[in-house]
């Protein structure tokens, strides 16, 4: 009994050649089994597949209907021998990644740098953006969000280190301006303000020392919906500015920059992993989430 999955493919290439020595010449059989395998097909189904002249083959209307399902059914099993191996395999291929801006340029670097040369055979197709990302709407397999992640999302969730903030300003700003006393002190002060693109309200700082809490919507002095830029008008004196408390401690270290309110603490942000385990999750796509959450615990 022939196989069907081969006559299918047998049969293609006679669609193809429009002959069956052609088709017996691409695939290295005799014309007579090329013949077999269609024929084989024909009984079948019962009807058939190509009108048949001494010089070419045509498709019947029923051919040319099958021959289409022909394809679907050879690529799916393509597609399921591909997804087999690639989830019994080593993790390898490309890794979609969305990730907040400011966190992508100062920390995921060297994450990135120690999971690549753990994982070679994985390589990385990473998107900086702040704006919300949904991990199988937009095409990525695994999304870091900063935030609570909304409760329509129907994803995998995972808590990662938080997102922890500080307030700071050059000294050259704060021998020009006195350093706030209070958080409500920043009302008369130039604030330089990220402009987060998810929201359209007026930005308000918090501040909590023990069980006080102050929240403040400060004058926006300048804002922008690039960080970098605002952490470089900080370090020119223009303003006071909060921010990624990574970003910033290099600079408060060198001295370029000043922390004030250092009695008051600034609430940190939760982040999250957002990931589509879907029925089968593949080896590039679990290597990443242990990785990550091994990296960035909460």
């Amino acid at each position: 009994m022939l196989d069907r999955l081969t006559s299918m493919k047998v049969f293609i290439k006679v669609v193809e050649t429009s002959s069956f020595a052609a088709a017996a010449q691409h695939l290295a059989l005799s014309p007579q089994m090329v013949a077999k395998h269609v024929e084989a097909l024909e009984r079948h189904i019962g009807s058939r597949l190509l009108h048949r002249t001494t010089r070419r083959q045509s498709l019947t209307e029923i051919g040319r209907l099958y021959c289409e399902q022909c394809h679907l059914v050879l690529k799916a099993v393509e597609r399921a021998d591909s997804l087999a191996a690639e989830t019994l395999g080593e993790p390898r291929g490309t890794l979609a990644v969305s990730v907040p801006v400011t966190f992508g340029r100062i920390v995921f670097p060297s994450f990135l740098h120690d999971f690549r040369n753990k994982f070679p055979e994985v390589r990385l197709r990473v998107s900086l953006t702040d704006h919300l990302v949904h991990p199988t709407m937009d095409s990525y397999e695994a999304v870091i969000r900063i935030g609570e992640p909304g409760p329509d999302l129907m994803v995998v969730s995972r808590p990662l280190t938080v997102y922890s903030l500080t307030i700071c300003a050059a000294p050259a700003y704060l021998e020009k301006f006195r350093a706030p006393d209070s958080p409500e002190e920043l009302v008369r002060h130039q604030c330089l303000v990220y402009e987060n693109p998810t929201r359209s309200v007026p930005t308000a700082w918090q501040f909590v020392r023990k069980s006080c809490v102050r929240s403040v919507v400060v004058p926006q002095a300048v804002t922008s919906n690039d960080w970098s830029f605002l952490l470089a008008l900080a370090l020119s004196g223009q303003g006071i500015l909060l921010g990624f408390e990574d970003a910033l401690m290099p600079e408060i270290a060198s001295g370029r920059l000043a922390r004030i309110l250092p009695q008051w603490a600034i609430p940190a942000r939760p982040m999250h992993l957002l990931y589509n385990a879907g029925p089968v999750m593949t080896p590039k796509l679990r290597a990443f989430v242990t990785e990550i959450q091994h990296a960035f615990p909460p």
